[in-house]
């Protein structure tokens, strides 16, 4: 049996969780969001537990257990304190800006890249002098976040030798030696 999907969540006090029709809906802080279940799985909350059952012990239903039991819990957290990641700009010039919901990056390309973040996501640009730029994502959503987060990082991902390129804040780059004369 799974260990993730046989472990089960807690609900906190100021989220709301419904199942009906293979439909989970999770509400809190006026944020609601929801998550189709396939048919024949069960989810059973008893006095602020929630678990999710499977139908069987096919090989599918074994890999649907755990991620369904993860994604209700993301949207449980979501609704109730929501997701923040950090990347940090390292590089000489380069600059991040944001005028509203668009992110304006210099990565040392000819161009900028201007980059359109959806209303769900709340981005946020801290540039210190002396200090690399940092970008500030937050949102409700883990699943959007992580692929916003992905498409910017991927614009220039850390190489190994001078450790330049978009990482996350605290994350530590293997660095590899150069040529040796």
């Amino acid at each position: 049996m799974s260990r993730i999907g046989k472990a089960t969540i807690n609900i906190p006090t100021s989220a709301t969780v419904e199942f009906a029709n293979n439909v989970v809906t999770v509400k809190g802080n006026n944020i609601e969001m929801t998550q189709t279940l396939k048919q024949g799985f069960e989810v059973t909350i008893e006095e602020g537990v929630l678990s999710v059952v499977r139908p069987s012990d096919s090989k599918e239903d074994r890999s649907l257990h755990g991620l369904y039991r993860a994604l209700i819990n993301n949207m449980i957290i979501g609704v109730t304190e929501g997701f923040k990641k950090q990347l940090e700009l390292v590089g000489v010039g380069y600059r991040a800006s944001n005028q509203g919901q668009k992110l304006d990056l210099s990565l040392g390309f000819s161009h900028n890249i201007l980059m359109e973040i959806p209303a769900e996501v709340k981005v946020e640009t801290l540039t210190e002098k002396g200090k690399n730029p940092i970008i500030t994502l937050s949102s409700h959503d883990n699943q959007l976040l992580g692929m916003i987060v992905a498409k910017i990082r991927g614009f220039r991902k850390p190489e190994p030798y001078k450790g330049k390129g978009i990482k996350f804040v605290g994350e530590i780059i293997r660095r590899k030696a150069g040529k040796s004369a």
